[in-house]
């Protein structure tokens, strides 16, 4: 059978026995230097529970678009990430989210930018996608459309304040009226969270939300809503990135690496490396991804000192990591 007649329900056959599997990102964006033991516990207990919530669902002989959403809303709600309660703000001061989700066995896709009072964007996300004819809605009219449906909670603004954040916007915007580059260095650029998931009956998922950059202005918006950048799904590869959007998004990094799993028969693990290691550094951008394929291989690279990250393997083992020494 050629790949130009391999079908969704055909790879999904092929795989029907694999064991679900999981993974999951809490953004690239680690800086090496304020890690110190307690966070680092702090943020490992939080990815233990997303990986909880998510497989719970696998386990439950749920579907992977039900495993990656209840990832995510687990990471949103942890001030440890730039998504949800944790987000970083704008240079006006605000927390504007943006999210996206996708269903590989159909390549239905919902996604929202620049929402301000949605306590969980990834549910919005979804309900874009199944409840609604279009794949992105934005700002008000994405808020308007989420408060006719049941299970899309909205806060005060107040809500996702968080004085780590606040005092890193306050950072940036003097550095920058200095001149002077910003303390974080380039992780003023990254973080995000997101999950992948692969379940039982061989469909995969991804979804991926953040609060975007650091002192962002505009209306910026990064690659995790755009379908095809920092997230896609089809029937053999599930894709959500973390890191410089720009660079995510004129790369098409996660289309990219299914793109060569489907059309170059690659192994997941050599595609996600070579656009990771490869195509975004000679861009001059950084960041890493998380990925699985239809046969329940994981592959999470990236090329920063770290990455917050989470998985369970075929075998059902957990695993938490965040410095490079773990991949």
């Amino acid at each position: 059978m050629t790949a130009a007649t391999v079908s969704s329900a055909d790879v999904r056959a092929e795989t029907a026995a694999a064991r679900p599997v999981l993974a999951i990102h809490g953004g690239a964006g680690v800086i090496r230097s304020t890690l110190t033991p307690e966070i680092e516990a702090s943020v490992k207990a939080d990815l233990r529970r997303a990986l909880d919530a998510g497989y719970g669902v696998l386990e439950a002989g749920g579907s992977a678009v039900d495993a990656v959403a209840r990832a995510v809303v687990a990471l949103e709600d942890s001030p440890h990430f730039n998504a949800g309660k944790g987000a970083v703000f704008t240079h006006e001061g605000r927390n504007e989210l943006d999210a996206s989700i996708m269903d590989g066995s159909t390549r239905r896709a919902g996604a929202i930018a620049g929402v301000t009072r949605v306590r969980n964007p990834v549910l919005l996300a979804r309900a874009v996608m199944e409840r609604s004819p279009h794949v992105m809605l934005i700002g008000e009219g994405a808020e308007a459309f989420g408060r006719g449906i049941e299970g899309i909670a909205f806060v005060e603004p107040s809500y996702f304040h968080t004085d780590v954040r606040w005092q890193q916007l306050r950072e940036a915007i003097e550095k920058e009226a200095k001149r002077e580059p910003s303390a974080q260095g380039r992780a003023i650029h990254y973080g995000t969270v997101g999950a992948v998931a692969l379940d039982a009956q061989g469909r995969l998922a991804a979804a991926t939300s953040t609060g975007g950059m650091t002192n962002k202005r505009w209306g910026r918006v990064g690659d995790s809503p755009i379908i095809g950048a920092g997230t896609y799904a089809d029937a053999r590869c599930a894709v959500s990135a973390t890191g410089w959007g720009e660079f995510f998004i004129r790369a098409a990094v996660a289309h990219d690496i299914c793109a060569r799993v489907e059309y170059g028969r690659q192994a997941l693990a050599d595609a996600a490396r070579t656009v990771i290691m490869e195509t975004i550094p000679a861009l001059g951008g950084d960041g890493g991804v998380i990925a699985v394929d239809a046969q329940g291989q994981v592959t999470l690279p990236f090329n920063t000192d770290g990455m917050y990250r989470g998985w369970v393997d075929r075998d059902g083992r957990r695993h938490v990591a965040i410095l490079a020494e773990k991949r």
